[in-house]
Formats: C-alpha cells, sequence, structure tokens
C-alpha cells in the first residue's frame, strides 16, 4: 500500500471524525433549543425531552472519544494533524458539559412550575442570556467547521456578554430576595438557571479557543485578550 493511499485512508478517517464531532454539535444545539422552551413557556414536556436527548450526548461522547483514541493508536499522527485530533477530543468534553448543563437546566424548570412562585420573578431575562450563550454554540461549530480564528475571537469577546447578563441577572434577583425573603427559594432555582447559562457561553469560549490552538499552535486558555488578537494576525 502506497503513503499517498495511506495518507488518502487517514484524511477520509479525519474528516469522519470532524462530521461525528458536528453531530453531536447540533445534537447538543437541539438539547440547548429545547431547554430554552421549556423555561420560555414553563413546557415540561420540553423539558422532559432534553433529558431524553442526554443520554444520546452521552453516548455519542464515548463512541467519538473511543473513535479519536482508535485513530491515536492506529495512525499516530504528528504536528498538526495531532493537534486536530486532540483539539476533537477537547471539543467533544465541552459539548458533552454543554448537554449537562440544558438538562440542568430543565431539571430547574421542573422544579420552577411545581413550586410555581418563581413565575412572577423575572425569568423573562434568563430568555434573553440562554438564546446570547445559544448563539454562541452556533457561532462556534460554524468557526470550527472553517477553521476560522477571526470568528473564534469574536466568540470570546460575545461571552462577555453572556456573562454581564449573568451579573445583572444576580443583582436583580438579591433586589428581590432581600425585598421578599418569601422568593428566596423561587430565586435560588433562578439562579442555578442562570449559572446553567453562563457555563454553556463559557463552554463555547472553550470550543473557540481550541479552534486557535488548532489552527495556530498555540494556546490561549489564560491570555488576554489583545494578546489572542496580536497573535493570529
Amino acid at each position: 500500500m502506497t503513503d499517498k493511499h495511506l495518507s488518502s485512508q487517514f484524511d477520509g478517517e479525519l474528516n469522519q471524525a470532524s462530521a461525528r464531532v458536528m453531530d453531536l454539535g447540533g445534537l447538543v444545539e437541539n438539547q440547548i433549543r429545547l431547554a430554552i422552551e421549556a423555561l420560555s413557556h414553563f413546557s415540561l414536556e420540553a423539558a422532559a425531552q432534553v433529558e431524553v436527548l442526554e443520554a444520546r450526548v452521552n453516548r455519542m461522547e464515548v463512541e467519538i472519544d473511543h473513535e479519536l483514541i482508535t485513530l491515536i493508536a492506529r495512525r499516530q499522527p504528528t504536528a498538526r494533524d495531532l493537534r486536530l485530533v486532540m483539539a476533537f477530543s477537547k471539543v467533544i468534553a465541552n459539548l458533552e458539559r454543554m448537554g449537562d448543563e440544558a438538562t440542568r437546566m430543565a431539571r430547574m424548570v421542573r422544579s420552577i412550575i411545581e413550586r410555581g412562585p418563581a413565575r412572577a420573578l423575572p425569568s423573562g431575562d434568563l430568555r434573553t442570556a440562554a438564546e446570547l450563550a445559544a448563539g454562541l454554540l452556533r457561532k462556534a461549530l460554524d468557526a470550527l467547521a472553517r477553521l476560522d480564528t477571526r470568528a473564534a475571537v469574536d466568540i470570546l469577546k460575545e461571552d462577555d456578554l453572556v456573562d454581564r447578563e449573568f451579573d445583572g441577572f444576580v443583582r436583580k434577583l438579591v433586589t428581590y430576595m432581600m425585598e421578599d425573603p418569601r422568593t428566596i427559594s423561587a430565586s435560588l432555582d433562578l439562579l442555578f438557571l442562570a449559572k446553567a447559562i453562563e457555563r454553556i457561553g463559557d463552554h463555547s469560549k472553550n470550543v473557540a479557543e481550541l479552534i486557535i490552538y488548532l489552527v495556530e499552535g498555540k494556546d490561549v486558555r489564560h491570555a488576554a485578550l489583545e494578546e489572542i488578537e496580536s497573535s493570529i494576525q
């Protein structure tokens, strides 16, 4: 078998792995969409669908991770190919954790529906933050498909919007709890929901950083944004 044939087979396997990662990303996107629907309409049906999808996400993560380990063992990739496989492994871990956060959102929505009082609290503000976080995931998957470092940097900037929404919402909840201690329990439900949304944004940011690592070969996880921007010029 010629080296060219081997290289062609390896490229095909990498493309297949990439497609599997994108499939997992699409599944997690669907989870988050359903979690937002559950929150927006206080829908027990949508919340239940999120939890059903969790099992599929977990199974896919394990399967893809095994495929990547097998790929490394058989092909022993080096340089950029090795970075690609390692980045894929970290991306699927972040996607699985986003799925966990969507499931956490669904469970908190169920708790809110059962308790009732939280409906009178500012849950609408959370929908805005949730849409922002979902948008970050969509952009991260698109940037990954195109290996677009510029788009990845934009995601790092936009994650600050999610963080600011979270901080503002927490301040608002504290005000509600101080004014009426009876809202404390319900407010905590919403606080955990808000934290789950913030974490989805954080994991999308992690994916963006992995794109930069993959393309540029630079670990930018703890670098300042200005430093990251200058490193890809």
